[in-house]
């Protein structure tokens, strides 16, 4: 069943069902506090410094319900503190945008902080992905929006697609006060060059309504070459080495990382919720 595509009906009483690639329990560096992460199964991207491509086929993986997924993530509930909660990463968790969808809100009905890891590749102003994209905003607290590289014909050659579609979603969600982090890999001779990072400085920026509570960079690793070996696919950056502290010092500084700390005092949207015959009503307050 690819969910994305909404090829199969969900009947009323029917749970949503998703594909789950790997869960973590206790993920400090997936949001703001500690988290509990699923990393959902699919993505369209095919970046070349990806470490999970494990991730990319659609269609596989656990199979579960956002019941299940939020029954397990509420045994750590404990650990969260006034910041954490849950993050749905990837893959790609836009893939899966009915199956995000109905976690979100089932999340928000337990008082659950909700934090979206995407790199905006699904995103469209066609129907029906858009109404459902505009839903999951209101059920989404934060979101951590990876940029690959500004310039389109660099993002293509680095990633397979366009990059288009993908500054409309931020832009949209930065009008709307969608709050998010922004993270940029740094890789040695494919993201690390000044005047990309220059660029996107300006980008991030400009970005009305100070809804970036968090700039970082983060340091391109090869733990994921393995996988590449072990699945017999081709690995484009064999000789890539990470990059050095002072680079990334480099990066962090024309990003002006240290800028964008409104993340310390952040805090998910707090919800009054009502029951009207079984059925939720929120109000943000």
């Amino acid at each position: 069943m690819n969910i994305y595509e909404n090829k199969v009906e969900v009947k009323k009483d029917e749970k949503i069902k998703g594909y789950v690639h790997s869960i973590e329990t206790f993920g400090a560096v997936d949001g703001p506090g500690i988290r509990y992460v699923a990393f959902l199964q699919g993505c369209r991207m095919r970046c070349q410094y990806c470490h999970n491509p494990d991730t990319w086929n659609i269609g596989v993986g656990d199979e579960m319900t956002a019941e299940e997924i939020l029954d397990d993530a509420e045994k750590y509930r404990a650990f969260w503190g006034p910041q954490g909660g849950i993050t749905l990463s990837g893959g790609e968790s836009l893939v899966q945008i009915d199956f995000t969808l109905d976690i979100f809100k089932k999340a928000k009905e337990r008082n659950i902080s909700t934090c979206l890891d995407t790199a905006g590749n699904p995103f469209t102003w066609k129907e029906p992905f858009f109404s459902k994209f505009e839903e999951l905003m209101k059920y989404t607290d934060i979101s951590l929006v990876d940029i690959k590289v500004m310039d389109p014909v660099k993002h293509k050659e680095l990633t397979g697609v366009d990059n288009k579609n993908i500054f409309e979603m931020i832009q949209y969600m930065a009008e709307n006060n969608d709050d998010m982090w922004i993270r940029h890999v740094l890789v040695p001779g494919k993201t690390d060059f000044d005047e990309d990072l220059k660029q996107l400085s300006d980008y991030v920026a400009s970005l009305p309504n100070n809804v970036v509570k968090k700039a970082e960079i983060l340091p391109y690793h090869t733990l994921g070459v393995r996988k590449y070996h072990e699945m017999e696919i081709p690995y484009k950056l064999e000789e890539v080495e990470p990059p050095t502290a002072e680079r990334v010092k480099n990066a962090e500084r024309i990003l002006n990382t240290a800028n964008y700390n409104l993340y310390k005092n952040w805090r998910p949207k707090k919800y009054k919720i009502f029951c009207y015959k079984d059925e939720f009503k929120y109000r943000i307050c």
